[in-house]
């Protein structure tokens, strides 16, 4: 089983966000454990503060390194878990990131907010510092909920049909090829005449080659890392 655990000022908000589909059906076959726990609740004025103005000036506040760090130590973690902060100067998550976390026994998430933590906290704690790309939000607990998601469906048994982690984009390095269903013509718009035609050959190599014209196409990024083999050239 794995158990996620948020460090965020939400906690009502992030849980009651994930208790809905396959998130829900991962908590009830015992494969999965949420919890979350406040920062507000680790600190020892009556006003409960949590923020602070930065040292050396600037906009806005940042959450105070103690009541994250007490909070973050409440959990008692073991050796080996993976303590996540979200922040749009970490490492931009990833698929393969997604299956390393899917690996724990325990998860932190550890949700940011204002101008972000002090360092301080994620020098002492992170294990990984993650960003879903380059823009900035308003706190880390949609990156949270993003990352939690990302991972759960990667828990072996989670899915119904594990088949279908083998044709989700990124599983391989590239992007899948669109998929279609009844029925076969819409508005003028036809399903691709590989998929109808029954010959799973036929199906198979239709799919590689449109997976890799997208990926080719839509992020030259992935397409560059990508290891072709000789059939894949001779498909383009």
């Amino acid at each position: 089983m794995l158990q996620i655990d948020f460090v965020t000022l939400f906690p009502e908000q992030v849980l009651g966000m994930l208790d809905h589909s396959i998130m829900h059906r991962a908590i009830e076959s015992g494969k999965l454990s949420l919890k979350a726990v406040n920062p507000r609740d680790f600190t020892e004025d009556r006003h409960r503060t949590v923020d602070d103005h930065p040292f050396g000036g600037g906009p806005g506040m940042l959450l105070k390194v103690e009541p994250v760090a007490k909070a973050i130590e409440s959990l008692h973690l073991p050796t080996g878990a993976a303590v996540v902060f979200t922040d749009p100067t970490g490492e931009v998550f990833s698929q393969s990131l997604a299956r390393d976390l899917a690996r724990k026994s325990r998860l932190v998430l550890v949700c940011g907010h204002y101008e972000g933590i002090d360092d301080r906290a994620r020098e002492l704690f992170a294990t990984h510092t993650l960003s879903l790309g380059d823009f900035v939000l308003t706190g880390g607990e949609l990156p949270a909920l993003v990352i939690a998601d990302a991972v759960t469906r990667l828990i072996p048994g989670v899915l119904g049909d594990p088949d279908s982690l083998e044709a989700d984009s990124h599983q391989d390095g590239l992007l899948t090829a669109p998929q279609y269903t009844r029925p076969a013509e819409f508005r003028g718009l036809e399903v691709p005449a590989p998929l109808q035609s029954g010959n799973h050959g036929q199906i198979a190599a239709w799919k590689r080659k449109i997976s890799l014209q997208i990926t080719r196409e839509r992020r030259p990024d992935l397409f560059a890392k990508a290891r072709l083999s000789k059939d894949d050239l001779n498909l383009l």
